[in-house]
Parts: C-alpha cells; sequence; structure tokens
C-alpha cells in the first residue's frame, strides 16, 4: 500500500468542505449515505446542519445515523428523530435513522481478535456509497473521534454499539456499562467493526474531517467542555486511517496553548491504538502525503 492522499486547508468554510472532496476526483455511485454526528441533546460543539448543506447537496445525499446505547435523547427511535427534528437536519435533508426497524444487518468480521459480527443498521444496505463527514475532536471513551469512529460506533446498531463497547460480551442495552470491555479490547473493537464497513462499500467511501470545535469531549455529550484549542482546518482523503492520522498529527504540530489538554485526552486513553490497528488490518495506511490547499 502506497502512501495516501490528504487534502487539507486552514479556512473552515461550507464551500471549502465541497472543494477539498471535489479534490479526491470521485463521484460516489448511486444512493449516497452522508453519515454525521446529528448532537447530543444539550451539546453546544456539533457541526450544525446549515453548515453541512452544500456538500450534502452536492452529492444529492441522505444524513443517515443510528440509534445510541447509552440513556438520553438519541437512544431510542422516536426520541432520536425529534432531536433530529430539533436540530434542524430533517428541515434541511433527507433523514435516516438506519435501525429504526430490525432485524440489523450483520456484517461478518474475518480474522477479528475481539470480535467476530458487527451489527449495522439494516438500512445500510439501501445505500451504493458513503460520505463520512466527521467532526474532529476528542472523546471521553475513544480518546477522540474522526473517521474511523464514524464508520464503527457511528454506523453500528443500538446493539452494535454494545457489542462494541463490551468486546462481544454482550447485546443488551442494559449492560452497555457492566460489561465494558477493558480499553485496549474495546478501541481495537472499533478498528474491527470500521473494517466492515469498509468492505461493504469498497472503493464507494469518502471522508472529510472538520477539525473545529475542538472539545476533549465528543458531540455524544449533552455536557460537553468547551474547546480548548483553535480550529486547525478541514482534511479530505479517500483513506479513514490516513485522515485519522493526519488531524492527530496537526494537533500533535500545533503550538496552540490548550493543545495538551487535549493530547491528555487522547493519550490517557490510548486513542491512537484504534489508527493502529486499523492500519494492521489493513484497510488503510497511517503513511500519507498531505496536500495543503491555499
Amino acid at each position: 500500500m502506497g502512501k495516501a492522499k490528504v487534502y487539507f486547508t486552514r479556512d473552515i468554510t461550507p464551500d471549502n468542505v465541497v472543494r477539498l472532496y471535489g479534490m479526491l476526483g470521485v463521484e460516489l455511485p448511486g444512493k449516497v449515505a452522508v453519515k454525521v454526528h446529528s448532537g447530543e441533546e444539550g451539546n453546544q460543539n456539533y457541526l450544525h446542519p446549515e453548515f453541512m448543506r452544500p456538500m450534502v447537496e452536492a452529492v444529492d445525499g441522505t444524513i443517515v445515523e443510528c440509534n445510541t446505547a447509552y440513556e438520553g435523547a438519541r437512544d431510542t427511535t422516536e426520541k432520536h428523530e425529534r432531536l433530529m427534528a430539533a436540530h434542524g437536519w430533517t428541515d434541511c435533508f433527507a433523514v435516516d435513522i438506519m435501525d429504526a426497524e430490525g432485524p440489523d444487518l450483520v456484517l461478518p468480521i474475518e480474522n477479528g481478535r475481539v470480535l467476530k459480527e458487527n451489527r449495522v443498521g439494516k438500512n445500510l444496505a439501501n445505500y451504493a456509497s458513503m460520505l463520512v463527514l466527521s467532526h474532529f475532536k476528542g472523546h471521553p471513551m475513544g480518546g477522540f473521534g474522526g473517521a474511523l469512529k464514524q464508520l464503527s460506533i457511528g454506523c453500528a446498531s443500538n446493539q452494535g454499539k454494545v457489542a462494541i463497547h463490551t468486546g462481544g460480551a454482550s447485546l443488551d442495552q442494559a449492560e452497555f456499562w457492566d460489561k465494558h470491555a477493558e480499553q485496549d479490547d474495546f478501541l481495537e473493537a472499533m478498528a474491527e467493526s470500521a473494517e466492515t464497513v469498509v468492505n461493504h462499500f469498497g472503493s464507494n467511501l469518502a471522508f472529510v474531517s472538520i477539525a473545529c470545535n475542538l472539545s476533549v469531549d465528543c458531540d455524544c455529550c449533552a455536557v460537553a467542555e468547551d474547546p480548548c484549542m483553535a480550529d486547525i482546518g478541514i482534511f479530505a482523503s479517500l483513506d479513514p486511517v490516513a485522515i485519522d492520522q493526519a488531524c492527530i498529527d496537526a494537533v500533535l504540530a500545533s503550538d496552540d496553548p490548550g493543545r495538551d489538554h487535549l493530547l491528555e485526552r487522547i493519550n490517557s486513553k490510548h486513542g491512537t491504538k484504534t489508527i493502529d490497528d486499523a492500519a494492521r488490518l489493513g484497510y488503510g495506511t497511517k503513511d500519507y502525503e498531505l496536500i495543503v490547499v491555499d
């Protein structure tokens, strides 16, 4: 596997999201799923639908999400659909809660150390391609959230999320916290589950990550810390491993005084292990060429 190309611009605008996607030189075929983070109720840092609108419209995409496995405003379809409306997603786009109805689509994991299968929302099968629009930031459990998290936890159904967090020990939402896997097993389970979505779509995948509103907490947190460092920019790639590595490297290279607070969150949770495991599994590379776009 040669070097992956990662395009980057510091100027964060909706039009530049479209511009960097265009530099990837791909046209996603058929019905396009656009994976975003809809934002938990009360969260102040998620990227709003108005910001995403030009990119979603450029691919004529459908916003896709799955229900959460922790209690909150998104753990049932009824509540999740209400929140999608309250946050403005349904005003702007077609929205699909992919695990609104069962049974889940079960994707096999070959040679998985932690998981043997991945459960995703069954509606994933209705799409020919996927654009993963990620808000890169910290995460209280994974260390950071980016493209790999969107592919894994983001596409997993309610039961799939339980399986990832428990290292395959349970599918029962009531056991989400009680049977949580050892940290490194959880991170490896994310890498394993992400691989199944990459295998499902093959080359019909593209990734754009916006490194802004850089809180140590994820958009899944109803009570999240405010951003601790300045915005970095927009990244685009066809490789989910490379784009996450590029975002991490940009944080490492920053001289922002808040950088160390974000890095402490990432490192304390062994966050980059997910990148390492994904690279080991072979569906992406940490070796990339950063192409800076003015």
